[in-house]
């Protein structure tokens, strides 16, 4: 099967219940789902995903995307398989052109013998949560080759586009044996931080004379690209956006760059990589960028080196996207940045704030699954809002009452946390 046709690498015949299906598309809560051994059919699809299976690979994703019941434990088995691709995020404005540049960049890989897997994020629809723009169209070049995998996802309405279940794909993708997986992600300027979660490489996609988009860029979205590409640069004003974009890499590359959130994000005061009001705890923070809060390690292989030294300095490029000019040097851009990770201990970096990041967010959804029970169980929220009302109780005193059970049958199973000399 061609991992890439017009249902959207879905099969209407994948064997399931049709109930099944639907009642799949409501996401269950994460309390629910275990990563646990694998049976039956879920066993053979991974098998049959590792044996290079198109099929199965969609039939994977579909159950990650729609978290049918199970899909945990299909994802923890990729892990095991996971880590070789080079992951590649493309982002940008509306209208900047991407589709067509991840299309044309697929195809450069493919001349290099390299597979690939797409994943475009689109926008969800208000009505089914599923992906508006569907299989693209503009994705054409790329039809009928098996080495070429697409998907559209939905983004669910996570901020920054790129929902967990985008994520997961990734993995399937990358346990599949792709050598290169392109994320398009959805143009929503400040939120496009999601990308850097997922991908090792972030290339931010600029129109020329986009005076809009160069300022949204100062805004914040500066921090997460590795090459910054003007694509349409046959258009007026390419070579003064050029510039614009030089201008910026240059001051954040100058002697004020350590007040800047560095390589990736990492590091911004309250930069909202944890979904809470202040951007999490300084421990969080320091855990996720490797610091020592949490005791890591960064020496040897784990260091990413000085921080002026071996630091980065993002790629400008010119692109015209449409006739395939510029793609081999950003190809060339690509692979220096990676190689760049892979000499600098960066790489081993940023992928294990990846993954701390990843487990901060099943924790909280999967303990977010739990209050939420909880509060089911003391009447549902309007009736806790009512007693507050009526002075009858407080949101501390309700929010205590409802967590405490579960804290208890914590401390009961694993036992009293071992006292850190904090002092509330």
């Amino acid at each position: 099967m061609n991992g890439r046709d017009t249902n959207d690498g879905r099969d209407p015949n994948d064997g399931r219940d049709p109930n099944e299906r639907a009642d799949s598309t409501r996401e269950r809560p994460a309390s629910r789902e275990r990563a646990v051994e694998l049976r039956g059919r879920d066993a053979e699809l991974i098998e049959e995903l590792l044996a290079g299976s198109h099929r199965a690979l969609a039939r994977v994703i579909t159950k990650i995307e729609e978290r049918t019941p199970g899909y945990r434990g299909l994802v923890s088995r990729l892990y095991d398989h996971a880590g070789d691709a080079a992951v590649i995020g493309v982002t940008g404005a509306p209208g900047a052109g991407k589709s067509t540049l991840v299309d044309k960049l697929a195809s450069a890989y493919r001349e290099r013998g390299d597979t690939v897997g797409v994943v475009a994020v689109d926008p969800s629809s208000p009505y089914t949560g599923g992906a508006v723009l569907g299989d693209r169209i503009r994705m054409a070049s790329n039809v009928g080759d098996m080495d070429v995998f697409f998907r559209s996802m939905s983004a669910r309405g996570r901020l920054g586009g790129l929902s967990t279940a985008t994520a997961d794909a990734v993995t399937a993708l990358d346990a599949f044996g792709k050598d290169v997986v392109l994320i398009e992600t959805v143009g929503a300027g400040q939120s496009e931080v999601d990308v850097v979660r997922t991908a090792d490489t972030v290339a931010v996609l600029v129109q020329p004379g986009s005076g809009d988009d160069v300022q949204t860029l100062k805004a914040g979205i500066l921090e997460i690209g590795d090459v910054f590409v003007v694509n349409k640069a046959d258009m007026d004003g390419a070579e003064r956006t050029l510039a614009e974009l030089e201008e910026m890499v240059h001051r954040r590359e100058g002697p004020t760059a350590g007040l800047d959130a560095g390589h990736h994000g990492v590091g911004i005061p309250n930069h909202p990589n944890d979904g809470s009001e202040d951007g999490g705890s300084d421990a969080a923070r320091d855990d996720a960028s490797g610091g020592d809060a949490a005791g890591d390690d960064v020496s040897g292989d784990d260091a990413s080196g000085d921080d002026t030294g071996d630091a980065w300095t993002p790629e400008v490029l010119a692109t015209v996207a449409k006739t395939g000019e510029g793609v081999g040097e950003l190809i060339d851009a690509f692979d220096a940045h990676g190689g760049f990770l892979r000499e600098s201990g960066e790489l081993t970096r940023t992928r294990r704030q990846r993954y701390a990041e990843e487990i901060r967010t099943l924790v909280r959804a999967d303990v977010g699954a739990l209050a939420t029970d909880a509060i089911e169980r003391h009447g549902g929220i309007e009736a806790l809002a009512d007693r507050v009302r009526r002075k009858e109780a407080d949101p501390y005193g309700l929010a205590t009452e409802i967590v405490d059970p579960i804290a208890a049958c914590v401390e009961e199973r694993d036992g009293p946390s071992e006292p850190d000399g904090s002092v509330e």
